[in-house]
């Protein structure tokens, strides 16, 4: 919590320069590769030797159990932390991923909307939790719900920066108007200096034309915000998250595994 110099007190502020960059990874749509892109770009950036958190926002829990961890083994999680029951270093717990840690969703945080509809200061949450953590990584990579609810305003409030994956089918740029209307809502009340940083592109797949024309559409729209390396259609990549496992570690020479490495790269610049 920061105080001014009148002594009234002020919303906690997205994490500055110095300590982790923090990225929300967020689509409107579900079942745009979000999840996917969040665990493979973590696992990604671990192998090149950063030290990453990977926050589970999704009541689905796609995340928490694509590295490998059972939401129904959780004495408490995410939902937990955001109702200020248990403290963040409580339930953060290690991956199998050298560098990777995890702060595990379940199921029950899809109730968490409702119940902190009355709560103080209901949109810092994740931020003031992260605020004990936050100097122990470089990186701090948020997977938000499909929609934008209490909890993506959360992430929102905390990131500096959001990375959108875009599925490369029909529909595809569906909402995103929207998504973008909300991201400079967040801004203009919340948290000044969140932008887009990066769109990634994913599900592309080259035989077809659809996949370049709706990247080309995109990079008409986003221009250098959009990623150069694009994520292949993979069944590797879909196979990967029922074995607990990023596909850097599933299957590390594949196509998809090949594609991650290059697009963390990318983000991380």
């Amino acid at each position: 919590m920061h105080w001014g110099r009148s002594g009234c007190m002020m919303h906690p502020m997205p994490f500055e320069n110095g300590r982790s960059r923090v990225i929300a990874v967020a689509n409107q749509k579900g079942g745009v590769g979000k999840t996917t892109t969040t665990i493979n770009l973590g696992a990604a950036m671990a192998e090149e030797g950063r030290k990453v958190l990977l926050v589970d926002l999704d009541p689905q829990a796609n995340a928490t159990t694509g590295v490998g961890v059972s939401s129904r083994d959780l004495e408490a999680s995410i939902y937990e932390v955001l109702l200020q029951r248990v403290a963040l270093v409580d339930v953060l717990r290690p991956t199998d991923v050298p560098n990777l840690d995890l702060v595990p969703s379940s199921l029950p945080l899809a109730g968490a909307e409702i119940e902190l509809v009355t709560a103080f200061s209901r949109e810092h949450r994740l931020g003031r939790a992260l605020d004990e953590v936050v100097d122990d990584y470089d990186l701090i990579l948020i997977d938000c719900p499909p929609a934008l609810g209490l909890l993506t305003v959360n992430a929102l409030v905390v990131a500096g920066e959001v990375v959108v994956p875009i599925q490369c089918e029909y529909y595809a740029l569906e909402g995103l108007g929207q998504l973008v209307g909300n991201v400079d809502l967040v801004r203009s009340n919340l948290n000044p200096g969140l932008e887009i940083s990066h769109i990634a592109l994913v599900m592309y797949d080259a035989r077809t034309k659809l996949s370049e024309q709706v990247a080309s559409e995109v990079r008409a729209y986003f221009g250098e915000k959009v990623c150069r390396q694009v994520i292949p259609r993979s069944i590797r990549l879909s196979e990967a998250p029922s074995f607990g496992q990023p596909i850097t570690v599933f299957d590390p020479t594949c196509r998809g595994a090949v594609a991650y490495r290059q697009l963390a790269k990318e983000v991380l610049g």
